[in-house]
């Protein structure tokens, strides 16, 4: 049934915004995923590779519809059920995720496991509907043969002119402004609206019955979007970034720094300053005593600041220290300035991608740390021998780079790729496994050093040390470990970091399963 020029250009917008709710699905459904299971590139695989697959469905259901109910009031009923479809599975999903959150929190894996299966399953229906859209569009958009083509690429462009705003828009602005389950419901809505408003120009009379149905959303709406996105024990704090979903939890008298999924802390805060153990951050006051005599450390640079606990610690050795410090995600500044006590004038933070920022500071540094991790992922691009070139540019002649690198049991692949090109660059490489963790430190020196260095230093510690400094110390003594330099080293050009962390994490939950990911006990 032909379609007149008036609704031709209303069926042109509802495929632009169908186009644009397919992507701002994709993004949320990801956003929604990475609370709990991350952002690895598995997560990101099993997210598109569902998507295409449910679109290719989609795209095929469409087709056949569009041939067997060629009418505008069909293809407008499909689009307001997809809109409601949306706003409906997509907050089941963050419900389904609220439950898979405190499985992981209880290492549940079956829960974990049964929860992912809800999810993708809930993700199908709604993604197959807009897959529905682009071929019942052209169905009805084609008047005879002859402009079958011209009408094909102008929806195919309107789809994807529509897709490419539903890319930036829900990841720049909606997301980090409203957060993932209004986001659903905002576009969710769009596309209801857009449906009703085509049913509406059809026949007023009968667009009201699926009008009234939809009012019955407003509650489930209501109801699953509030409250918050995790329930976990003591959390105090949570927003959603452009980079992450942040969390502050409490236990007892400190503050801890969840991203995403959770599963680690990435900086911690306890009252009074207090320091309840020796963690990665504090084995990295150890890196200049590798150095054969220490002088005063008066500069410093770190490269993935988080909430600032390695400054803090820094600061508390060293008061007169000067301190910059790089941070990609601001959310997570002010989550340091708010929960953190990140406050101490000595420490200059600075907003951006940490290559970058470092690379526009001209001064030079006694020592620069590197911890960078997105759980299980360093950046690539923080690991490659032009980059440790660009560090040695800005440290002193005695100065040191500490670099925070995650392993498995028994499996060292990580540690050794970056060992062999850490040592494309600097004279001497040290390993400093962290007791009780899957982290070695690896400290790189800009002169020739040996690890007995290390022991003379602590040995010759004054009386009225730090007792902080003196147990770091003593630790890093204890853990030093062998390095074994692999053949992989890490450029510009070729770094797999990506898919050696990949091959890690894999073997390491195969053989240890669910359980033995640990989390913040």
């Amino acid at each position: 049934m032909p379609v007149s020029p008036f609704s031709r250009k209303y069926l042109f917008l509802t495929v632009f915004i169908a186009g644009m709710s397919t992507l701002a699905t994709e993004f949320t459904t990801s956003r929604l995923l990475q609370t709990v299971y991350g952002t690895s590139n598995i997560v990101w695989a099993n997210v598109i590779g569902l998507v295409m697959l449910f679109l290719t469905l989609g795209y095929f259901l469409g087709g056949k519809l569009a041939d067997k109910r060629p009418f505008p009031t069909t293809f407008y009923t499909l689009v307001t059920i997809t809109g409601a479809a949306s706003i409906f599975f997509l907050l089941l999903t963050s419900v389904l995720l609220k439950v898979a959150s405190a499985a992981i929190f209880g290492m549940n894996g079956g829960l974990i496991a049964g929860s992912l299966v809800g999810v993708m399953m809930a993700l199908a229906i709604p993604v197959t509907l807009l897959g529905c859209m682009s071929p019942f569009a052209i169905r009805l958009a084609v008047r005879d043969v002859d402009e079958a083509g011209r009408i094909s690429g102008r929806i195919y462009a309107t789809s994807t002119m529509g897709s490419l705003l539903g890319t930036y828009l829900p990841v720049l602005w909606v997301i980090p402004t409203y957060g993932s389950r209004i986001t659903a419901v905002i576009f969710g809505t769009l596309l209801l609206l857009i449906g009703l408003g085509g049913l509406w120009q059809i026949n007023r009379k009968k667009s009201l019955i699926p009008l009234a149905l939809s009012l019955f959303l407003i509650p489930i709406a209501a109801f699953w979007t509030g409250g918050t996105l995790k329930a976990y024990e003591g959390q105090i704090f949570e927003t959603e970034s452009p980079y992450n979903y942040i969390q502050v939890i409490r236990r007892e008298d400190c503050n801890y720094l969840l991203l995403n999924e959770g599963q680690a802390f990435h900086s911690f805060y306890c009252d009074n300053g207090r320091i309840p153990r020796i963690s990665v951050w504090s084995i990295m006051l150890a890196a200049p005593y590798f150095n054969e005599t220490v002088d005063n450390i008066e500069t410093m640079a770190v490269i993935g600041l988080a909430a600032g606990t390695i400054p803090k610690q820094y600061i508390r050795v060293y008061e007169k220290i000067a301190i910059d410090g790089i941070e990609l995600d601001p959310a997570i500044a002010q989550a340091g300035r708010e929960y953190f006590a990140m406050n101490d004038p000595q420490l200059n933070v600075i907003i951006g991608d940490g290559r970058f920022e470092l690379n526009q500071l001209d001064g030079r540094y006694d020592i620069i740390t590197l911890d960078a991790y997105k759980v299980p992922y360093i950046p690539w691009h923080l690991t490659t021998r032009q980059f440790f070139e660009e560090i040695a540019a800005h440290l002193n002649d005695d100065g040191v780079l500490a670099m925070n690198v995650g392993r498995a049991p028994q499996d060292r692949r990580l540690v050794d790729a970056l060992t062999a090109t850490l040592q494309t660059v600097y004279p001497t490489v040290h390993a400093i496994d962290v007791p009780r963790s899957l982290n070695t430190i690896l400290i790189a020196t800009m002169e020739p050093t040996d690890a007995s260095n290390l022991l003379n230093n602590s040995a010759a510690l004054s009386g009225d040390t730090d007792p902080l400094l003196k147990e770091v110390l003593q630790t890093a003594v204890t853990n030093l470990a062998p390095l074994s330099p692999s053949a992989l080293i890490f450029t510009d050009e070729r770094a797999p970091v990506e898919t050696l962390i990949d091959s890690l994490v894999i073997r390491y939950v195969l053989r240890e399963g669910v359980s033995g990911l640990g989390g913040l006990e």
